[in-house]
């Protein structure tokens, strides 16, 4: 029995396990893969304070992640499976592919994150590690010297585009819109560099190749024409969906999944907080996501005090 469980390592989780650790509580964290989340992905951020030459997401994630463990967090590297929130004692089941655990905690704090939205066209999960990917900083390497694609508009489109044109051939961005979302900065570097063609009002309809990808298949949404392109690789940036699996019954979510709190991460279910992307928010961001991980621990502290056992 811990006193507060912590579902995700990403910034906004381990935030949270820092500031219970401070405030004298015991802290187990859970997390699946890399500690860092969605920000470990990120070739350079540039937009967290403290770092004025920019920070590489990984290295970002792992000094939070020794942030934590300085504090004496306690980490188990399991993928949880199912969560249990009803009454004072929650429990968090982990599955670590040959058994089931079990662990107690008085409070448990969601900050599972998001994941990569799909584009659900043809094939895109056969291709999937064999031309089509999610994040260039992973699998750019891959691809040097070769020709790919883009699609996408916003933030993540723009930087990885950017991040791909230092070391292949060539990069097209397709968007859907005939103006980019992205932030201005990263717009100007983007159109600045010659490597990286855009490719306006303009969605995928289909990825083709044998087994590898080879051929993507375009639509103009105004005029209608489609358009085959030769690729060695694609990289989809079209938005995130919330890490829902392990959520507890009866927990509150919007349309998207996303889990509705108070402005103190407070969820419907007592003693049940959720913190970071997974959160129902307006802005998804490092520093947001520090930022829950901060305030949570303001209503934890008065969950026990008012009688949580």
């Amino acid at each position: 029995m811990v006193d507060v469980a912590i579902i995700g390592a990403g910034p906004a989780g381990l935030t949270a396990s820092v500031y219970a650790r401070r405030a004298g509580y015991s802290v187990l964290v859970f997390e699946m893969g890399m500690p860092g989340g969605q920000a470990s992905t990120t070739d350079l951020v540039e937009n967290f304070p403290g770092y004025p030459q920019g920070i590489a997401g990984a290295e970002l994630g792992m000094k939070f992640y020794e942030h934590a463990q300085a504090f004496e967090a306690e980490f188990v590297f399991e993928p949880v499976v199912r969560l249990e929130a009803q009454g004072d004692v929650k429990k968090v089941i982990t599955n670590n592919g040959t058994e089931e655990k079990e662990y107690e905690a008085k409070v448990l704090i969601i900050a599972t994150g998001a994941h990569p939205r799909k584009l659900g066209v043809p094939n895109e999960d056969k291709f999937r590690g064999h031309g089509v990917s999610y994040c260039g900083t992973c699998d750019g390497f891959f691809f040097r010297g070769k020709d790919v694609c883009v699609v996408g508009g916003g933030d993540v489109a723009v930087e990885d585009a950017i991040y791909l044109a230092n070391m292949c051939n060539s990069v097209t961005v397709f968007h859907r819109r005939d103006e980019l979302r992205a932030n201005k900065r990263s717009q100007e570097a983007a159109f600045a560099n010659d490597k990286i063609t855009f490719v306006w009002d303009t969605v995928v309809e289909r990825l083709d190749g044998d087994e590898q990808l080879s051929t993507v298949v375009t639509k103009n949404v105004k005029t209608g024409e489609e358009k085959e392109w030769h690729f060695d690789g694609c990289f989809i940036f079209v938005g995130y969906d919330p890490n829902k699996d392990a959520y507890p019954e009866g927990l509150k979510v919007d349309d998207r999944g996303y889990v509705i709190t108070d402005e103190r991460m407070a969820t419907n279910i007592p003693g049940v907080y959720a913190v970071g992307d997974v959160r129902q928010k307006i802005v998804r961001q490092v520093a947001t996501a520090v930022g829950d991980g901060g305030i949570v621990m303001t209503d934890i502290e008065r969950y026990f005090r008012e009688g949580a056992h």
